[in-house]
């Protein structure tokens, strides 16, 4: 059964009461935000449908990982940029990518 947006923007509410996200002062609102996502993300769920489950799984799967690539990405370059370390967590992702590349 597909998910309908308004249900997936609920979803991603309660997902960021244990990891709230950062908005700053963006000149949009959240749930206009939340909706847009959304809206999209179950677009793409649609399109899919013909998938088969593995596929869909697998595709799922690579827009994630993309997706926390380019977060990871961002936050390490906007840290950079006001001179902030990285947490332990980024800190230990990044050790091991050194070694792999001294190896």
């Amino acid at each position: 059964m597909p998910i309908k947006p308004e249900e997936l923007a609920a979803l991603m509410r309660e997902v960021e009461l244990e990891d709230p996200i950062d908005f700053a002062d963006l000149p949009f609102a959240e749930d206009d935000l939340r909706a847009l996502v959304a809206n999209h993300l179950c677009e793409m769920a649609a399109a899919m449908e013909n998938f088969s489950t593995e596929d869909r799984l697998l595709t799922l799967l690579a827009v994630s990982a993309k997706l926390v690539l380019e977060n990871l990405v961002l936050h390490v370059q906007l840290l950079r940029r006001h001179g902030l370390p990285v947490s332990e967590n980024v800190e230990a992702l990044l050790g091991r990518l050194r070694k792999t590349d001294e190896d």
